[in-house]
């Protein structure tokens, strides 16, 4: 998330930015609000990472991004929700949170992937052969191991209202990969914030790390209710460099909202 609320921009001079009484009013310049304003910012953050770190894929800027985001507004409280009568932003409103810039230009871990990454998620999600080759621009292409488990620093897991033990959608697990971008030997220890009704597991909790560049996977576990209560619940998963100088926060949803097909 950006700064989108009342964002002072340059505006086209033919199209009016009001109107008093019958008089349209024009001006190079406008002040709004909304997504199309709170881009720019992030582009503008993704470049500047881009710059300073010339060999960082795009999934490791937002990595970057998402993982260093801020979960608090400037008070010290949670982030509000203007649409829902300002009460506390879950993750499905405010994303990992309001970007940082500063952080993210040193955030410890990143969860990089690579273009075969999206291909085994295109496949996993049946795309066509025609389909891959339009989006990849290419026929050279391997769907030998197909998967919805992309490598992404959130987690959300679907869930049904009422559940048997038997039910194979209870127990949700991810499987991420991190890459370490400290110096020398760092460990990271997991923490998770409670999510009432849901069970949240990572294995292993802890992650040690011998040098730069090294990658290291664990499994994040949610096991839902028997009887759902609510239909969304939020949480998240941080790991927590050992002398604080790193966290990396990722965002966890436990929802029974369902997605209709396109």
């Amino acid at each position: 998330m950006a700064p989108g609320a009342l964002i002072l921009a340059s505006w086209p001079q033919k199209l009016s930015i009001g109107e008093i009484k019958t008089r349209k009013l024009f001006s190079i310049f406008n002040i709004l609000s909304g997504t199309s304003m709170s881009c720019p910012h992030a582009a503008g953050v993704a470049a500047l990472l881009k710059g300073a770190h010339p060999k960082w894929s795009p999934a490791a800027i937002r990595s970057a991004m998402m993982t260093t985001a801020d979960s608090l507004d400037n008070t010290g409280g949670p982030i509000q929700d203007i649409g829902n009568n300002n009460n506390a932003a879950n993750p499905l409103a405010m994303g990992a949170g309001h970007i940082n810039p500063n952080k993210a230009l040193d955030p410890g871990l990143i969860y990089d992937m690579t273009p075969q990454d999206y291909i085994n998620l295109l496949c996993g999600l049946d795309f066509t052969s025609q389909q891959i080759k339009t989006i990849t621009r290419s026929s050279s292409y391997s769907c030998t191991n197909p998967s919805l488990d992309l490598n992404y620093p959130s987690f959300i897991g679907y869930f049904n209202w009422n559940s048997s033990k038997s039910d194979p959608k209870r127990i949700q697990e991810f499987k991420r990969t991190v890459t370490n971008l400290g110096d020398g030997v760092s460990t990271y220890t997991a923490k998770l914030t409670s999510m009432d009704e849901y069970k949240v597991s990572v294995e292993p909790d802890k992650l040690v790390f011998k040098e730069k560049y090294e990658k290291q996977s664990y499994k994040l576990r949610i096991e839902g209710p028997l009887l759902v209560d609510k239909f969304l619940v939020s949480g998240s998963l941080s790991w927590v460099e050992t002398s604080g100088k790193y966290v990396v926060k990722s965002p966890i949803v436990a929802t029974t909202i369902r997605m209709d097909p396109l």
